[in-house]
């Protein structure tokens, strides 16, 4: 009784433990004192080790985690980006829209197929545009779907076809006009290479050498599915996840681009070199307004891509990035090239009429012409250089007979 009643240190009456070192808990490795052999330190196995035995402890695999007392490993979950995260819903809505306006444009353009607004831009290279602006929207559902062997095939397929389609043909377009201006400079008579045919055969073979290219990674690299754990393996093993997605690099998703950004930008050199044609004649003006709004998306694009590559959020800021840029693209071309035309088709088919033709020399000696009229039309009353520029051309001439070409075959 006499030791129950002594009192200790800090006041206690409990008896204090006769050892060194208390126990260790679950997830704590003894390290031994050096010199006693009953005494020890306990030290919590941190980050993604997990108690082997009682003195020591042992990183997970790649793959695990440890679990909450940290005696063992776990699956560390898996995760994608997911059709209701706030990632994809933007990107989504931007392509669903534009799914519908592409559809109501190709069916506008198909219900009055035969008019004249509609022959002038050029149908057969309006359609296949219209197919590569389709695709555009298209690769957002592919990009943001589950992964598996059929969908990470058609993200390698579609993912540059689309960009490949829309600017081989704005490029055949481009390239058609500075031709016929510049070969009208020299002679009356039309360039090599301006009819439906010829033009389409050009867009094919351009689109031909992006399919090529992903034919050839096809053979040399299959396409698979993987789980990175890399990208976001965090500090807190709590927070680790594994990323399901397809076995394509940054470096692969700018290759697979490159060439499409090629066309971009020997398109907008085109549109550049024919932005002196009056806009009377040619699309040249909107397809030039196009292509340096493309440009600018995607300079805007390329540092937001790249300097995200070492973030958590990796997959989810490039995916959306991407998919809103190519939606961006895709609307650009839709709004500037095809929109104006549509609006005039159903709200004022009255200017939906046949413009009178044009010899071939006639057209090009306007667009000559342009240009040493710019600087005096500011001297003169409105529309008075335009009516000189078409006095300078008299359709009765021996030279304006020659040759005649349709102002709708001038007309891309």
């Amino acid at each position: 009784s006499f030791v129950m009643d002594m009192r200790w240190a800090g006041g206690s009456r409990e008896l204090p433990a006769s050892v060194c070192s208390l126990p260790c808990t679950a997830g704590e490795r003894k390290k031994m004192v050096k010199g006693v052999s009953c005494c020890w330190h306990c030290e919590l196995c941190d980050g993604y080790q997990y108690q082997r035995d009682e003195f020591s402890c042992s990183m997970c695999s790649y793959d695990k985690r440890p679990n909450v007392n940290r005696t063992g490993c776990t699956h560390i979950p898996i995760v994608k980006l997911e059709w209701h995260s706030p990632w994809a819903i933007i990107p989504v809505f931007l392509a669903m829209l534009g799914i519908i306006a592409t559809i109501f444009v190709i069916a506008t353009f198909i219900r009055f197929n035969d008019t004249p607004i509609v022959r002038a831009t050029g149908r057969e290279l309006s359609y296949v545009l219209l197919t590569g602006i389709f695709l555009c929207y298209i690769i957002t559902f592919l990009m943001i779907a589950k992964p598996n062997m059929g969908i990470c095939s058609f993200r390698r397929i579609f993912l540059g076809l689309g960009m490949c389609i829309s600017y081989a043909a704005l490029l055949t377009k481009t390239n058609r006009i500075f031709r016929i201006f510049e070969q009208g400079k020299k002679a009356v008579t039309a360039p090599r290479l301006i009819s439906p045919t010829s033009q389409l055969a050009i867009t094919s073979s351009l689109i031909s050498v992006q399919l090529l290219g992903v034919f050839i990674w096809f053979g040399v690299d299959p396409p698979n599915t993987i789980v990175d754990y890399d990208e976001q393996k965090t500090s807190n093993p709590e927070l680790a996840r594994g990323v399901l997605k397809c076995d394509i690099t940054d470096l692969q998703i700018i290759c697979s681009l490159g060439y499409s950004i090629l066309l971009m930008v020997t398109c907008t050199v085109y549109a550049i070199k024919t932005r002196g044609v009056p806009e009377n004649f040619n699309e040249a003006k909107p397809i030039g307004f196009t292509m340096y709004t493309t440009c600018i998306v995607w300079l805007a694009f390329i540092p937001i891509f790249f300097g995200t590559a070492k973030s958590a959020e990796k997959m989810y800021i490039q995916t959306t990035t991407l998919t809103i840029s190519m939606n961006l693209s895709a609307s650009v071309a839709l709004g500037m090239l095809y929109m104006p035309k549509v609006y005039i088709i159903i709200f004022h088919p009255e200017q939906n009429v046949q413009k009178r033709k044009r010899s071939f020399k006639a057209v090009v000696t306007a667009a000559t012409m342009s240009s040493r009229l710019s600087h005096k039309a500011s001297d003169r009353p409105n529309g008075e250089a335009k009516t000189e520029l078409c006095e300078n051309v008299d359709p009765n001439s021996p030279a304006a007979k020659k040759k005649y070409v349709s102002y709708n075959d001038l007309v891309i």
